[in-house]
């Protein structure tokens, strides 16, 4: 919401300006009133255009400010046949999650299929390997599993050896 209040007055102090502009250039009466009314109604349609796009996915193809995430993880999904790859991403450091639409693939549709069965059958979250670059693979797996936690290293004390094994007294008394 915060962005769409940021971009929203940028809009306005553009328009503003604009109209400033055309308010004190040396124009007729009605070329002026003109530049104050298009200024009127185009506040609020901006505003209106502002607030509708934030229900909507936005194409992975226009992020720009987030296009360098290595992964996301997949909150949700929906996909519709032949039109588009509907997602709702968890991005790292973003508190709130974003929806995105990604254009229509078989192949990218069997993969988040494939990554949902087998996430929830592990109890485990989708991934999504560079949700944002341009030009993806079709051969790379773009959706996975996530992946298991490494084991906690092993404790090893300082200053002593390998085990080595001695044997036991009847291993010796067989050799003989």
């Amino acid at each position: 919401m915060n962005e769409m209040l940021l971009l929203f007055g940028c809009a306005a102090a553009l328009a503003a300006a604009l109209a400033n502009i055309g308010v004190w250039s040396p124009r007729r009466l009605w070329v002026k009133l003109s530049a104050v009314v298009a200024v009127a109604f185009f506040l609020p349609v901006t505003y209106g255009a502002f607030s509708e796009l934030l229900s909507r996915p936005k194409p992975v193809g226009i992020e720009w400010a987030q296009r360098t995430v290595p992964e996301a993880v997949v909150l949700g999904s929906r996909t519709i046949e032949d039109k588009a790859i509907y997602l709702w991403l968890g991005l790292k450091g973003q508190q709130e999650p974003r929806a995105y639409a990604l254009p229509w693939s078989k192949n990218l549709a069997r993969q988040l299929h494939a990554a949902q069965k087998e996430a929830k059958a592990e109890g485990r979250s989708v991934m999504m390997r560079q949700p944002f670059e341009r030009s993806l693979d079709q051969m790379e797996r773009v959706f996975y599993p996530e992946p298991r936690e490494a084991p906690p290293p092993k404790q090893v004390s300082q200053g002593e050896g390998p085990l080595v094994f001695q044997g036991t007294d009847r291993e010796a008394a067989t050799d003989n």
